[in-house]
């Protein structure tokens, strides 16, 4: 029972998406506060059933309980339906008619509604009981409509006990686990059509995405010889993949006994691919009962998940916490696009599949076009696609789904299967071919007047995130020109006003008016985004502005590789390079550690007049196109404490992510639209239209 209510607890804290209401099919996921989970009311549904009052961690009593459960369905199934096993049984009721078996409202009230009393003609008056006036003997019933009436009288039956043990103590909360539930939706709509009814709507059953693991999981978090028990979970976290450099079934990092007090957990969909050593043919549905994938038969065969229980791996990983400057975390959504919406979900998966061959060839050549990167260029194919056709089948299966969740995933299945970084080369070559016009930029900035070098800048920014190898209409500019001919052609077209055009008002908290000089920023995070003319001469030089105005400036970028995305540990070459045409670059990038040592071409006269202002790079935690800000590492946590001013750039990080975002601080969100659905829904506009969005601080 301890181990039970630990692993109950720890998933309540550890997943963001355990939770979630299931009523007439439609799954919803509930956000619990940690601080407000306890007490709640644990329903463990075995053979038996457990109704336990949790009051803390370690603080609870089994408070009532049945001994119609999990074990009467199957007992009683097996003898009347003569199923073999209790998921054969299961899926019997899903084809039942329980109508034909139960006796209902409507067959003792001439098939209407009983309102006088709150009864619909549908409603079970007595299970089993049409039985009884009939001259049938068993053979004469339908085993799945056997099956059928059998579930609904025991869920109904849990149901009811659980919330009339919530009523007398009490509680606000009723969570349901235990493997009857098995994640069957007609188990948990009964069972929530149950609390329903006798609450009169006043409360709800909760379920949880990993019922059947409560008592395993609980078990190996007490166990002593991992050091579990010293720890404290911090800021849990639950995430689509992301994160590792190196993915598998093992925990990554140091042992777990030398971990710090702040240990963040992440739930991840895949399978490690290093066995992975011919092309891989996905293996036939099949249901086991246990869920997750199953283990490979031989080396070379990934096996889909088949099972609606969709259990990943939990790995434990470097620090993730909430970034300190969102205005709401409670109520912050980083996904800007519906996925709820069928079409929508139908639309991106189409987009995501339709990129698969290019990014497939991507990754091969990234790894020099080997044989064996083919195969594994292969496995990644497959395996993606399977788990875009497991989502379209069912979009809740790993948990709330959200477009920076799929991109995400993409690319978690690249690094599954040992593609780093797909796109390193290609962004080795639009590095240098940016920092070779880097200084012209930069002297025809120093010539214009402060407002003309402002809107420069901006117009800069966002000419320069056209690139973008994630973008089909990106993708295709590129057979058309060099990367440095691109950038000019989008520099030309860069007319105000904007799609969404808030520069005046940003002008004016940077500028002033007249003889009102405002203070300038102390610290601004700079979320950056691409690789190349992006990050070259796009933020770069907007970085050095703000630098020039006495504002310290934190480039925050990728953890590990997605895309095009430069990461954070590419960024110090970059700067190191551009700092050599560029005084204001090389005093901030020594002030802020960029530049361990003195160039050996700085006179000591300069260094005495090097600006104290720093530049600093950190990492986000993140492995993706987009950016969850509820999961940030630690780093940007802490460097976030003093800014006042947030950039992000980027359709993933400010469009398909944050856009509705409100901050602390003053925030701006800068991006090019590049994909057409995105700019009709957003921003009411066309593809290429711009998106300059201030917000002063909430």
């Amino acid at each position: 029972m301890n181990c039970l209510v630990s692993g109950a607890n720890f998933l309540l804290k550890a997943i963001r998406h355990e939770a979630f209401t299931h009523m007439e099919g439609h799954k919803e996921f509930v956000q619990i506060d940690q601080n407000d989970l306890f007490p709640y009311l644990l329903v463990n549904i075995g053979s038996g059933v457990s109704m336990i009052k949790v009051d803390g961690d370690g603080q609870f009593q089994r408070v009532s309980g049945t001994n119609v459960g999990g074990g009467t369905y199957w007992g009683l199934g097996r003898l009347l339906t003569k199923c073999k096993s209790f998921d054969e049984l299961l899926e019997l009721s899903q084809r039942g008619d329980n109508s034909t078996i139960d006796m209902l409202v409507g067959d003792i009230y001439g098939g209407m509604d009983y309102s006088k009393i709150g009864l619909s003609a549908s409603t079970i008056a007595s299970s089993f009981g049409k039985t009884i006036s009939e001259n049938k003997d068993l053979e004469d019933y339908k085993p799945e409509d056997i099956s059928l009436s059998l579930l609904r009288m025991i869920s109904y039956n849990i149901g009811q006990i659980a919330y009339l043990n919530a009523l007398r103590f009490g509680l606000k909360r009723i969570f349901f686990g235990g493997f009857f539930i098995r994640g069957h939706a007609y188990t948990m709509d009964t069972i929530s059509f149950a609390v329903q009814f006798w609450s009169k709507g006043d409360a709800q059953a909760m379920f949880l995405r990993h019922e059947g693991f409560l008592g395993a999981l609980g078990a190996f978090m007490s166990y002593e010889k991992h050091g579990l028990d010293d720890l404290m979970v911090h800021h849990l976290v639950e995430r689509f993949p992301m994160g590792a450099p190196y993915i598998g079934g093992n925990v990554h990092g140091p042992p777990l006994g030398d971990l710090n007090e702040k240990i963040s957990w992440m739930e991840k969909f895949v399978r490690k691919g290093t066995e992975i050593t011919a092309p891989v043919p996905m293996a036939p549905p099949a249901t086991t009962g246990l869920g997750g994938f199953e283990v490979p038969s031989s080396k070379g065969v990934l096996r889909s998940d088949a099972s609606k229980l969709n259990v990943g791996v939990l790995h434990l990983v470097p620090s993730l916490e909430v970034f300190p400057l969102l205005a709401d975390p409670k109520t912050y959504e980083p996904n800007t696009i519906d996925l709820s919406d069928h079409g929508e979900l139908e639309y991106w998966f189409t987009v995501l599949s339709e990129h698969l061959s290019d990014l497939v060839d991507k990754a091969v050549a990234s790894e020099g076009g080997t044989d064996d990167a083919k195969r594994r260029g292969d496995a990644f194919a497959r395996a993606f696609s399977a788990h875009l056709a497991r989502l379209m089948e069912e979009p809740a299966a790993y948990g709330k789904l959200g477009l920076a969740n799929l991109l995400e995933l993409r690319e978690e299945c690249l690094r599954e299967f040992h593609f780093f970084d797909a796109y390193r080369t290609i962004k080795q070559r639009e590095n240098e071919a940016s920092l070779a016009v880097l200084p012209d930029l930069l002297m025809e900035l120093d010539s214009l007047t402060e407002d003309m070098r402002l809107l420069t800048l901006i117009e800069g920014v966002l000419a320069a995130n056209i690139f973008d190898w994630g973008s089909r209409a990106c993708v295709d500019l590129y057979h058309k020109g060099t990367i440095i001919e691109i950038y000019r052609m989008s520099r030309k077209k860069m007319q105000r006003p904007w799609r969404v055009d808030d520069f005046d008002a940003f002008k004016g908290r940077m500028l002033g008016s007249g003889d009102r000089k405002p203070q300038p920023h102390k610290r601004a995070l700079l979320f950056v985004d691409n690789s190349g003319a992006d990050i070259v001469l796009g933020m770069l030089p907007l970085a050095r502005e703000l630098l020039r105005r006495g504002t310290e400036v934190v480039l925050v970028a990728n953890s590990l590789p997605a895309l095009n995305d430069v990461t954070a540990m590419e960024l110090p070459d970059i700067v190191a390079e551009a700092a050599k045409h560029c005084d204001i670059l090389r005093g901030a990038a020594e002030a802020g550690g960029l530049l361990v040592d003195a160039m050996s071409n700085i006179q000591d006269g300069y260094k005495e007049n090097t600006p104290s202002v720093p530049l600093m790079v950190v990492e986000n935690g993140c492995g993706s196109p987009c950016i969850d800000l509820r999961q940030v590492s630690s780093e940007l946590a802490a460097a976030a404490k003093d800014a006042d001013l947030v950039i992000l750039e980027g359709m993933g990080r400010s469009l398909h992510t944050n856009y509705n975002a409100k901050f602390k601080c003053d925030a701006l969100k800068l991006a090019m639209v590049k994909n057409q659905r995105l700019a009709a829904k957003l921003v009411k506009g066309n593809i290429y239209d711009c998106v300059c969005r201030y917000e002063p601080a909430s």
